[in-house]
């Protein structure tokens, strides 16, 4: 098969990811499971060649030329876009397509809580979606943004290595800029954001102290801000927030998170019984108490507040999952695989 082939199988057999890897046979990842494309011959070195000389553009060539990895995206057929990450590995050159449908799917169907609902009505603040790569965080946040292009007259700026989503024409003026397309760096195109006088920011991946910092400062301005980061709980991703400053700087965006962060959703995707991913979540909402901890570097005790503030709409990771197994969704021991705290789980289903 051609690449164009080996797309449209993708599209065909509703895989999330097809995967290039010389001296293996292309391989989809279909429901989490990885599936080699039966038939088709091992790869080479001189098919990954033709490769990058169809996908690449000469500037994005030289810059794997020089970095030996590049994330991009390319159209295939009008229908979706396949987010592409090229990189090397033992020498040969490889590549990771993730499938990006043309829809953009509403919030509703995608098994978030009502709670996120009330997120998008916002007009200020940080809101995080958090969770390991390929758990959703993406089609999450674009779903939140496409409610708010839906339904407000405001200015959207997306800032994203590569462009995933394209946002319709709709009530917002959207503008989206692609890192080595339409800026040179994150730390550039976050220091100029505010001068493009946004309502909402969305920043692809808070990477470094640098991107994290110049986030923060743009929500402490007035502006809403959707971000990521890969995390696995809400605990986590206030300390990985604050982890990534030096000692001295630490206190200071303590108290600079503590007034800017609204929530955080945190999010992986569980194989259900049937064929099939279920969406499992954990929701931090903003409280004074959730402000004070963050303020007080008490982020332990976060668990335990999100475990006891289901009336102010929280949702605790191992609830979620007791959810999905009550309804019959998810087996009981793909629900403890996939627990932060399994002995929690246990409790909520009597086990």
């Amino acid at each position: 098969m051609n690449l164009t082939q080996l797309l449209d199988l993708t599209i065909e057999r509703r895989a999330s990811d097809l995967h290039l890897v010389v001296g293996y046979q292309p391989t989809l990842r279909i429901f989490s499971e990885l599936i080699p494309i039966v038939g088709h011959p091992v790869l080479t070195d001189e098919d990954m060649q033709q490769f990058i000389e169809a996908v690449l553009t000469p500037l994005q060539k030289q810059t794997f030329l020089n970095s030996w990895e590049i994330d991009i995206a390319i159209e295939h057929r009008s229908q979706v876009r396949f987010r592409v990450n090229v990189y090397r590995e033992e020498g040969h050159i490889s590549s990771s397509l993730r499938l990006i449908p043309r829809i953009i799917p509403e919030i509703e169907t995608l098994g978030l809580p009502k709670t996120v609902l009330k997120l998008v009505e916002l007009k200020q603040g940080l809101v995080l979606v958090t969770g390991p790569t390929g758990h959703g965080k993406s089609t999450t946040l674009a779903s939140m943004i496409n409610r708010i292009n839906n339904t407000k007259a405001v200015k959207i700026l997306t800032i994203e290595d590569p462009i995933e989503y394209i946002y319709p024409k709709a009530k917002s003026l959207v503008t989206q800029r692609e890192m080595l397309t339409d800026t040179k760096s994150w730390n550039s195109s976050l220091r100029s954001a505010l001068r493009e006088d946004p309502d909402v920011v969305l920043v692809g991946e808070m990477r470094d102290y640098e991107t994290i910092a110049a986030t923060i400062t743009i929500a402490e301005t007035g502006h809403l801000v959707l971000a990521t980061l890969h995390t696995n709980s809400a605990s986590q991703s206030i300390d990985r927030i604050i982890d990534a400053f030096p000692a001295y700087q630490q206190s200071q965006i303590r108290t600079q998170l503590a007034a800017t962060l609204e929530a955080i959703i945190s999010q992986r995707l569980i194989p259900t019984v049937t064929p099939g991913r279920a969406l499992g979540v954990e929701v931090l909402i903003k409280t004074p108490a959730v402000s004070s901890i963050v303020r007080d570097a008490k982020t332990h005790l976060l668990d335990n507040l999100i475990q006891t503030s289901a009336e102010l709409g929280m949702i605790s990771f191992e609830s979620s999952l007791a959810k999905l197994v009550q309804e019959g969704k998810i087996s009981y021991e793909n629900a403890y695989n996939f627990a932060i705290r399994p002995e929690i789980l246990a409790k909520l289903l009597d086990k």
